[in-house]
């Protein structure tokens, strides 16, 4: 039954905020300012995202009671706030009750909490395990009466799963609902969203807002892209992908249904901008969520660490990067050039520290060992090492955080060297395959993405773009003498990782089943670098680590 006497205007401010995990204090006070700043706007209601104030996703700090106190003790001073006359809101944020721990939210107005809800429907898949620490709530819980309008509040996966719990909300007598989400993103995710909150508004006819969490946290980065499907299935509003801001949308009351009369239109950003943002969002976020000053990376020439490079001056500025060139007797006069000129043109730092003296030293002080063996990966690996050791040194001296600059493809058949290369606390590119670099390189030449601090124009040049990858470890080397053409790895690499496919499917795509079988068996045996890989940004629906937990110890091969 709708209250005669409501309101027929409501105005709904979506608070798209990036909180830190664990910052209870400091997400408290980031959401008095959103609030302020919606009741500047005119705002009556405040809708917040999934956890926040406990920062998404907190992991095992659920299990921590003080922790838990501390969130349930800002959600209760944020509520006292209400007395003011100001919106009320709907914030998440873990609460300890007799039935568990759950993920929920508090509705608050009038200075006091008008209601508790619990999610109930925990993710356990893919980067999320929710089971782990939360416990579902008992049971699905009706509307709650904020100012004479009845709102549903169903938590993410709440809409993404099985349970109707829209439709038990609309059949007791919801008019809208409001969905706090943490949300990761992945190549293509708000399409995903926007057909998953469809097929929600068909199922219970009711108006329903999405808002979303942006920012970094370890490998995951929150897109926001917040937005609203209106009772009549098409898009209400949408707000920006990849940046922090507070959006008050106005709904009236026609015919009892709710309608969205004003909202933001945000264009959505094509492939190549979303993932070079997500990417630089990332970097940006882990690099200074855990206070690193600037960062460190080696600079050979090649296009990974060009990326990395231009990732890191458009997230941090130029004056928080030091680009390292190391050279050995292998590294071309291309290379030299190349990144003094990459260096140059994002207006880093550029540092040159030849590796030839500890290279030779260690080849000297392993001498005796090594006599009668012959010349190989051993003495290639001790030059990545080397500089591995030189790009730590500098991060201990000068508290730089390292760079690290290996894409998906060499990280999934173990082309890079542990305790050299790897060496880092965070990468980029982690999970860009090779192509994917080439072509977000491209991208970054002709656009400078919105937010970024770096330079216009080519800041990749195209001499890096163009030539052969090479290690430089040997004479003459490229990337080709040991691994099949990155466009062909590549695509057998996305059909065994992202698709889970067997040989026999991915040999149907018309390639070789000699080297389908090497590329997986490469894939397997690789598990154990990965294990000790630094973090990543997630740009695919299966990255290393959090989605995809393959054994270490395996002796499966799938022989068709």
């Amino acid at each position: 039954m709708i209250d005669k006497t409501a309101p027929d205007i409501l105005r709904i401010a979506v608070a798209q905020l990036n909180p830190t995990v664990g910052d209870v204090a400091g997400n408290l006070a980031k959401a008095r300012e959103a609030r302020a700043d919606a009741a500047r706007q005119g705002a009556d209601l405040v809708l917040f995202t999934e956890l926040f104030l406990a920062g998404y996703p907190p992991e095992d700090l659920v299990l921590k009671p003080a922790f838990l106190k501390a969130c349930e003790r800002a959600a209760e001073d944020f509520a006292g706030d209400t007395a003011d006359g100001g919106p009320g809101f709907v914030i998440g944020t873990p609460l300890k009750r007799k039935t568990g721990t759950h993920n929920s939210i508090i509705f608050a107005d009038g200075g006091k909490i008008l209601a508790e809800r619990y999610k109930l429907d925990l993710p356990n898949y893919g980067e999320f395990d929710e089971k782990r620490v939360f416990q579902a709530g008992p049971e699905i819980q009706g509307p709650v009466n904020f100012r004479g309008v009845r709102v549903g509040v169903p938590i993410c996966e709440d809409i993404w799963g099985e349970v109707a719990v829209c439709e038990t909300l609309a059949e007791s007598g919801a008019e809208i609902l409001l969905v706090p989400n943490g949300s990761p993103y992945y190549r293509g995710k708000v399409d995903v969203r926007h057909q998953i909150v469809i097929r929600q508004v068909i199922e219970c006819g009711l108006p329903i807002i999405y808002a979303n969490q942006l920012g970094g946290q370890d490998e995951l980065v929150f897109d926001g892209a917040s937005f609203a499907i209106g009772s009549d299935k098409t898009l209400a509003f949408q707000m920006s992908q990849f940046e922090e801001t507070v959006n008050v949308t106005t709904w009236k009351r026609k015919n009892d249904i709710w309608v969205c009369s004003d909202g933001p239109m945000s264009k959505i950003p094509e492939k190549e901008e979303a993932d070079y943002r997500a990417c630089m969002l990332g970097l940006r976020d882990y690099v200074n969520k855990n206070g690193f000053k600037n960062v460190v990376l080696g600079l050979s020439g090649g296009i990974d660490s060009a990326i990395c490079a231009a990732l890191a001056v458009d997230a941090l500025g130029e004056e928080r990067l030091r680009a390292m060139m190391m050279p050995y007797r292998y590294t071309s006069k291309d290379s030299l050039k190349d990144a003094e000129d990459c260096a140059r043109a994002l207006g880093c730092r550029y540092d040159i520290v030849p590796i030839f003296e500890p290279v030779e030293g260690f080849l000297h002080a392993l001498t005796q060992l090594f006599e009668g063996t012959k010349e190989g990966i051993t003495e290639e690996n001790l030059q990545s090492r080397a500089r591995g050791t030189i790009l730590m040194a500098i991060s201990n001296k000068f508290g730089s955080m390292v760079v690290t600059t290996g894409n998906k493809s060499e990280m999934s058949v173990g082309y890079a060297t542990l305790y050299g290369d790897m060496n880092g606390g965070f990468n980029p590119i982690k999970d860009l395959y090779k192509m994917q670099v080439y072509a977000l390189s491209r991208w970054r030449n002709a656009h400078v993405p919105p937010g970024a601090l770096g330079p216009s124009g080519e800041v990749i040049p195209t001499n890096i773009i163009d030539k052969a990858p090479s290690a430089e470890l040997r004479e003459n080397q490229i990337d080709q003498d040991s691994l099949p053409p990155y466009p062909v790895l590549d695509d057998i690499l996305e059909c065994l990782v992202e698709n889970e496919m067997g040989v026999d499917e991915i040999v149907a795509r018309g390639h070789d089943r000699a080297t389908v079988a090497r590329v997986e068996h490469l894939l397997y045996v690789a598990e154990y670098k990965r294990r000790q890989a630094a973090p990543g940004v997630k740009i695919t629906r299966k990255n290393f680590g959090r989605d995809r937990r393959y054994p270490i110890t395996n002796r499966f091969r799938d022989r068709g």
